[in-house]
């Protein structure tokens, strides 16, 4: 099998696996929700999804460096399946502490699950790429990352769907046995060296990244924890308060996620191209963190001033956020695989993507936790506050191929 063909079946998983996974967290969130768990109780069902995610970016993208992608890849297919079997076996009759911990434990599960499988897919794209080739390389990041993003929307309204349809155990067995069926499809095409390095880094070596890495990985973290601290809990929540159905919730942020991920696919048309691949890159990536920066304060500033027009004014800015959020990814998603080395890609793309998992724990304890103190406003103002700083950290980012292969002295 040819690297290209490789890679589309690493494709066609992932984007099996992310139907499940929007459509899982829709479950979860709504399904708790209406058994009268408080916001920041449903973003507590999360935690170890998020820490999970942490862990396995980091160690994922090692051991997919030693063994193989197929061999990560695989492996995150089976816990997910595994993941949702588990939750599908939660007792009603069980006590609230024990229902809490036993959704907590699967939901780790499916924190490996999903960043096993997002580390492998993120990392063939440097392996199928001609050296040097900086366009493609964009076009090719933009594509996966949007087109993953897109099937997430569906999967959330698929979550909101299923739960209405089936209810909330039917709706697992069928995410898990669709799934099982594709693990198969894996198993049975992909190469079984595909994506090993000829020589893996040892373990410590894994915290050794040039500058430009960590640097990266700062921003995202918060550029992350700035959509999650509104979007996990706090989103959700309000509008179903508002007046929304489960079917509408899932729905509308099936809709934005599928858009986001639209424009994410397209975002290489809007930023500056470079023959380096990094002097137009950079300022874009500082450009479009400043313009997301201001989106949170511009509705803020819509609610105080018409506060019984909160619902518009909430949905039309999230609309705003998602285009330009949709960019800073895409900009961020393209200089990651261009500052990693061609070795080890999977290596340095598992530490960028552990950095975004500590940010989607951080938005998703703070959503819950902001929302219970001072409703969308206070999540608001967390997402403002995000955004300046990793708007801050752009500017440090390095614009040249030698910066960014530094290595920060110990």
């Amino acid at each position: 099998m040819s690297a290209r063909r490789a890679y589309a079946s690493v494709v066609a998983a992932y984007w099996g696996f992310t139907l499940t996974d929007g459509a899982l967290r829709m479950l979860v969130l709504l399904h708790f929700f209406t058994l009268g768990y408080t916001p920041f109780e449903l973003a507590f069902l999360f935690v170890l999804y998020e820490v999970a995610g942490m862990a396995t970016n980091l160690f994922g993208g090692w051991a997919a460096a030693r063994f193989g992608v197929n061999v990560t890849l695989s492996a995150g297919l089976a816990l997910q399946v595994a993941a949702l079997l588990m939750l599908s076996a939660l007792d009603p009759g069980w006590s609230r502490v024990w229902s809490v911990a036993w959704v907590v434990l699967a939901q780790g599960l499916a924190g490996v699950a999903k960043d096993l499988t997002k580390t492998s897919a993120k990392s063939a794209i440097k392996l199928v790429t001609p050296e040097g080739d900086a366009g493609t390389l964009f076009r090719y990041v933009a594509w996966l990352t949007g087109s993953k993003n897109a099937l997430k929307g569906v999967g959330f309204f698929l979550g909101g769907l299923l739960l209405s349809a089936f209810g909330f155990a039917a709706a697992l067995w069928l995410m898990a046995g669709i799934l099982a069926l594709v693990f198969l499809a894996v198993a049975a095409t992909l190469p079984r060296l595909f994506g090993k390095a000829k020589k893996a880094s040892r373990v410590r070596e894994l915290f050794a990244k040039t500058r430009a890495i960590n640097l990266l990985a700062t921003a995202r973290i918060v550029l992350f924890g700035a959509r999650d601290v509104w979007f996990v809990v706090g989103l959700p929540v309000f509008l179903y308060g508002a007046g929304w159905s489960f079917a509408e919730v899932g729905g509308f942020l099936a809709l934005w996620t599928i858009g986001y991920g639209i424009v994410q696919g397209l975002a290489y048309r809007v930023v500056p191209r470079s023959p380096d691949g990094l002097s137009a890159e950079v300022p874009a990536a500082r450009l479009w963190a400043g313009v997301l920066a201001l989106v949170p304060l511009a509705i803020l500033a819509g609610l105080a001033a018409a506060p019984a027009r909160a619902e518009t004014i909430v949905v039309g800015g999230l609309a705003l956020f998602g285009v330009v959020f949709a960019i800073n990814s895409s900009v961020h998603s393209y200089l990651i695989v261009a500052y990693a080395g061609s070795e080890k890609v999977a290596e340095d793309v598992g530490f960028y993507y552990a950095a975004n998992a500590t940010g989607r724990l951080a938005g998703t304890l703070l959503s819950g936790l902001l929302y219970q103190a001072g409703g969308i406003e206070a999540c608001l103002i967390g997402a403002a506050a995000m955004l300046a700083l990793c708007f801050a950290v752009s500017f440090l980012l390095p614009r040249d191929a030698a910066a960014a292969a530094a290595v920060p002295a110990e």
